[in-house]
């Protein structure tokens, strides 16, 4: 069994999954088949309490203090959805997950065998949250752990992915909470695509449909996320922040600053600061380094190469063109390593910084504390969110690799 970190995948050796969510509170869990677009075909693609059987994909209530289960036989998903979205919201009318700790549990279904484990951090006043997902992945099937929160409830999660939701007439008049049904409505059709501009969506990427009037253009990020309403953000090991100002994802252009000092004055300290392009599969897409300074069809472009260390201010700097990055690439990884072997415990007050490109204003800071004898440390990491703000995590994981070529697998690991 192993015990998943979010982004993380692993292969699946059997062909019948099923997937049990837990919690010390009622959940209802529900599968939504998604195709190459992102989007379920119809509303059959629901899989719920209420329209328990899809393509493939089935929901059996909870019974006996077990949560409520979508089996996914593999053999049987049509050959046109690429993953199965695992999703979980508190059964009681305004409840959030705040206090509470669920738990996706993995299965061979025929056996019983728990093949994966995993439990979303950091949950807050969201009201329901994407777990997992079963997707295909080069002529197999694979499990993510997700852990992505939404603060509009199960509801908000299904019309993200295409489901038309039929809000009741009146309220109930029994007891039991209301909750949303599929309707036979097939889903809106979604806006043709946009020319691309210099820095936005390649052409032929698909582009939301427009916002119904008086709605907001872009939906707020989750609740009980550290987004950047408050101004600059400094993060500790481990911490996560969206990059959302004023309700609306941060597209332009940043620039990921890395700095650090000899550990001894007069002493150079030839560093190397890369980052590595990663796509949903955790992958290698590309990487941009002192020996290749711009990737991405320019979207990602790197300052040169310091050798000494000396100054002050960033010693090395990474510009993105987020609103730029292909859709294919879902994950950045920036690092730092040492190609002639001098060890992190030679350096001193290392840090990267993500500043708005045009300002100049600081947005995150994440100042490395403590140092290992080892020639590399994976700083941070942006990841491309289903609601297509990055959010960037601060890692400070030091490993053993002096060029980019050696930091690709941890780097890999790391998302």
């Amino acid at each position: 069994m192993t015990a998943m970190t979010p982004g993380a995948n692993l292969p699946l050796g059997s062909t019948r999954v099923a997937v049990t969510v837990t919690a010390p509170v009622r959940l209802d869990v529900s599968g939504l088949l998604l195709g190459a677009d992102g989007k379920v075909r119809s509303d059959d693609d629901f899989v719920f309490y209420n329209q328990p059987a899809g393509p493939g994909v089935t929901h059996t209530a909870a019974a006996g203090g077990v949560g409520d289960t979508i089996t996914v036989d593999t053999a049987a998903v049509p050959a046109g959805i690429e993953k199965v979205m695992v999703t979980a919201s508190p059964d009681a009318p305004g409840a959030t997950f705040a206090g509470t700790e669920p738990t996706g549990t993995v299965r061979d279904a025929d056996s019983g065998a728990v093949l994966a484990t995993f439990t979303p951090p950091r949950l807050g006043t969201e009201t329901a949250l994407v777990v997992m997902e079963i997707y295909r992945r080069g002529g197999g099937w694979k499990v993510r752990a997700i852990g992505q929160g939404y603060a509009n409830g199960l509801a908000g999660i299904a019309t993200d992915f295409g489901v038309t939701i039929e809000e009741p007439a009146a309220p109930p008049t029994t007891p039991e909470p209301a909750r949303a049904a599929a309707s036979p409505t097939p889903p809106a059709p979604v806006s043709p695509p946009a020319p691309a501009t210099p820095w936005g969506p390649p052409t032929g990427a698909p582009v939301p449909a427009a916002p119904p009037p008086g709605a907001p253009a872009v939906p707020p990020p989750a609740a009980g996320k550290v987004n950047l309403d408050k101004g600059r953000v400094s993060l500790r090991k481990n911490q996560t922040v969206s990059l959302v100002k004023s309700g609306r994802p941060v597209l332009g252009t940043v620039r990921m600053g890395l700095g650090w000092e000899p550990a001894r004055r007069g002493r150079s300290i030839d560093l190397d600061a890369s980052v590595i392009a990663y796509g949903p599969d955790r992958g290698q897409v590309d990487s941009c380094y002192f020996g290749k300074l711009l990737i991405l069809n320019g979207a990602i472009q790197h300052s040169g190469d310091n050798l000494t260390g000396d100054g002050a201010g960033d010693d090395e700097v990474i510009t993105v063109h987020l609103g730029g990055v292909p859709p294919e690439v879902t994950g950045l990884v920036f690092t730092v390593n040492s190609f002639s072997g001098q060890k992190f415990s030679e350096v001193t007050n290392a840090y990267c910084r993500l500043t708005d490109a045009q300002t100049g204003e600081e947005l995150v800071r994440f100042d490395l504390a403590g140092a290992e004898r080892r020639t590399g440390v994976i700083m941070a990491k942006l990841v491309r969110q289903y609601s297509g703000e990055w959010e960037m995590t601060a890692l400070g994981e030091f490993v053993d690799a002096r060029t980019v070529r050696g930091m690709v697998k941890p780097g890999a690991a790391a998302l």
